[in-house]
């Protein structure tokens, strides 16, 4: 059992005999009154979305999973490919489940995919990730108004507006929730 209060992104909870990954929640203060949770979930096996709002202080059913640290392999038609760390066991997830994560995934770094049964049923994507810039125009100098921004594309292909002084080769760090520059990194 979880306590709403705890509730998070990420989170598995079971509804109705079924685990549902929590989407979204946002957290309700009334000036007087309990606390509340308004949680966006996803059913994992239909992919039917529920929404529910529960007292902070109320518990909830939570499903029961497993985390394990997976290296990122490649993807190819159908799945991306994982390798556990630890028991090299490969881990194949659907790229249909989780199509709005490919832009994220680069070869060689670790993630942590939730398990649920044997079934992988979320990337854990970390809040900030470096990327490297491999398509940028040049801007003339004169043409820039106070916080001008370009497009860029990174080597995954996420498009990303940046600064105009952002080059291509450049590290650059982004919010991967938000999809917003947060700044040029250094090598």
């Amino acid at each position: 059992m979880i306590r709403g209060g705890d509730i998070v992104k990420g989170t598995c909870l079971l509804q109705k005999g079924q685990p549902y990954l929590v989407v979204d929640r946002e957290f309700h203060n009334p000036g007087k009154g309990t606390a509340i949770a308004r949680i966006k979930m996803k059913s994992i096996k239909d992919g039917s979305v529920l929404t529910m709002t529960v007292p902070t202080q109320q518990e909830v059913e939570d499903a029961q999973v497993d985390i394990v640290i997976c290296q990122y392999q490649y993807a190819d038609q159908d799945n991306y490919h994982f390798m556990d760390t630890e028991s090299y066991d490969q881990h194949e997830v659907p790229i249909s489940e989780m199509e709005d994560k490919k832009y994220y995934l680069k070869d060689g770094d670790s993630y942590e995919l939730t398990l649920w049964e044997g079934k992988v049923i979320d990337i854990k994507i970390p809040y900030k990730v470096v990327f490297t810039v491999a398509e940028s125009e040049n801007y003339v100098k004169g043409d820039t108004v106070s916080g001008a921004t370009k497009p860029i594309v990174t080597e995954t292909g996420l498009t990303v507006r940046v600064p105009l002084f952002i080059k291509q080769g450049e590290k650059i760090l982004v919010n991967t929730e938000t999809n917003e520059y947060v700044e040029r990194v250094n090598s």
